[in-house]
């Protein structure tokens, strides 16, 4: 099993690159974030340790950018940080790491926590999405819906792709921003109110059933309902 460690920090970094050895993986070490994410797409590794701060790229934004990569979006990534308040941690999970460990830490804690991630295994996200009749082709970036083609922007596609792929849970604006604009929004802005509008005129306007639904003061959902089960909120 491969192992890409994403540490800035030397006596850290050699550590864990000796001690995962020689516990039977295969390990890489990127310095920088924006090294750990080129290694990310081109080693595949079956699980990421990574840091939050990192020079030129911070571990959020690391692992924000990992998750709408090609290949990336189901690879096990455990946060390994002195970052220990709770906030710290919500967020990380919320941007869909599998894992949050703090420093200093037990090194064979760490060992069994990435062994358990490697025995459920990451899912392999499918090559074509479905959600009722619109079909997504993740590999090719092309968007269907009864057979119709869709144009979308590359934000447009990024911002539906994240809808699909977690579909059925809530997601908040903030998700939202940060995973699709890799910036946080205040919570009063527009800016993902009017994008899911522009992803909607395409998308749902022209077709039904409506696939896009909005929860007032929660945020949205991507998912085939019942004709019996309107929206919870008006439509942004």
């Amino acid at each position: 099993m491969r192992i890409l460690v994403i540490e800035d920090e030397p006596k850290t970094g050699d550590y864990l690159l000796r001690g995962l050895a020689e516990s039977g993986f295969t390990v890489s070490l990127a310095r920088n974030g924006r090294d750990g994410l080129h290694l990310a797409g081109t080693e595949a590794p079956d699980l990421i340790v990574l840091d939050v701060m990192l020079p030129i790229m911070d571990g959020w934004q690391v692992l924000r950018a990992l998750r709408l990569q090609e290949g990336g979006a189901d690879v096990p990534v455990i946060f390994l940080t002195a970052r220990d308040e709770v906030q710290d941690r919500v967020k990380g999970l919320e941007l869909g790491a599998d894992d949050y460990l703090v420093k200093p830490f037990a090194f064979a804690e760490l060992v069994a926590r990435i062994r358990t991630l490697l025995r459920r295994g990451p899912p392999r996200e499918d090559d074509v999405i479905r959600i009722g009749d619109m079909e997504i082709d993740v590999m090719k970036r092309k968007v269907s819906r009864q057979g119709q083609r869709i144009t979308l922007t590359a934000k447009e596609f990024g911002l539906l792709h994240l809808l699909a792929r977690r579909q059925g849970e809530v997601l908040s604006r903030s998700i939202i921003a940060s995973q699709v604009w890799d910036i946080n929004f205040d919570s009063d802005t527009n800016v993902i109110d009017a994008a899911i509008r522009r992803l909607r005129s395409k998308l749902d306007d022209p077709f039904e059933p409506k696939l896009i639904h909005t929860l007032r003061g929660m945020g949205y959902v991507c998912e085939l309902r019942a004709p019996s089960a309107p929206d919870s909120g008006a439509s942004a």
